[in-house]
């Protein structure tokens, strides 16, 4: 009983001392990294992944945290027509954000382009359940399960001829 108060005290200073760490602020942004970003975003609209890509790889460089660089990176990668890539990408963000729905909505993009049109309607459903089916991330992820997987394209290298003699 002596040791109640001292105990009731000491809790009290704990709480508050973990919740004014939870309710901190987050550190604001480098300016490096919101101007490679930037940058990165207009060259990948230009069709230009190599160029973003070395613009987001420089801002995770800065900011290893930056869910935003992964993003970019994640859909520089898609450009290029690497999926697997970008959906390592996307896990990334997922483990840092499991709730992010642009990365579960591209996820499932690069899902359905690589072939894996049932898990991309598992990332589908997950979407529906945190934004709804007017999210424009669910949209976007509905039209390309619709539109379904690449076609695969052949090289000349892959195609092979039966070779047949034949006498003249």
């Amino acid at each position: 009983m002596r040791y109640a108060p001292v105990a009731l005290a000491l809790s009290l200073v704990v709480g508050v001392t973990g919740s004014r760490g939870v309710a901190r602020n987050p550190v604001p942004a480098d300016p490096r990294v919101e101007v490679l970003l930037k940058a990165g975003r207009a060259e990948l609209a230009k069709g230009n992944a190599a160029s973003a890509t070395d613009s987001f790889e420089a801002a995770l460089v800065i900011d290893p945290a930056s869910s935003s660089a992964l993003l970019g990176l994640a859909d520089a990668a898609r450009k290029d027509g690497l999926q697997g890539k970008a959906i390592h990408y996307y896990r990334q963000v997922l483990s840092r954000e499991p709730n992010n729905v642009v990365a579960i909505s591209g996820e499932g993009g690069a899902m359905v382009e690589k072939g894996a049109v049932e898990k991309a309607k598992r990332n589908l459903t997950r979407l529906e359940g945190l934004c709804g089916k007017s999210c424009a991330e669910t949209a976007e992820l509905s039209a390309a399960i619709a539109r379904g997987p690449a076609p695969k394209v052949l090289s000349a290298e892959a195609v092979t001829t039966d070779d047949k003699i034949e006498n003249n």
